[in-house]
């Protein structure tokens, strides 16, 4: 059964695996440029001056945050569409 979500999704396959590690680095990429960004957010705002910059980095920061979520359910729909070709593929299969 094919469900969104499925702690054993990575493990049906070698293509299944590979999107399981892009997706995971991709995410741990966009989870360290958001921290460094609202710590360089933070900093800024030490200075009067700076605020507009500062304020750049919390929003910027921000999209990352919510970008992080977005990867996963993709990486649940490609999963999808992995296990949909699979299926195909096993049918043809079977058909000769």
């Amino acid at each position: 059964m094919h469900r969104l979500f499925d702690p054993r999704a990575s493990q049906r396959s070698s293509a299944h695996e590979r999107l399981y590690a892009t997706i995971e680095l991709t995410y741990t990429v966009v989870d360290f440029a958001a921290a460094g960004l609202f710590i360089i957010g933070s900093m800024l705002f030490f200075s009067p001056d700076a605020a507009d910059p500062a304020l750049w980095c919390f929003l910027i920061g921000s999209i990352c945050f919510a970008l992080k979520p977005t990867l996963r359910l993709i990486r649940q729909f490609r999963y999808l569409r992995l296990d949909k070709i699979d299926s195909l593929a096993r049918d043809e299969q079977s058909h000769r």
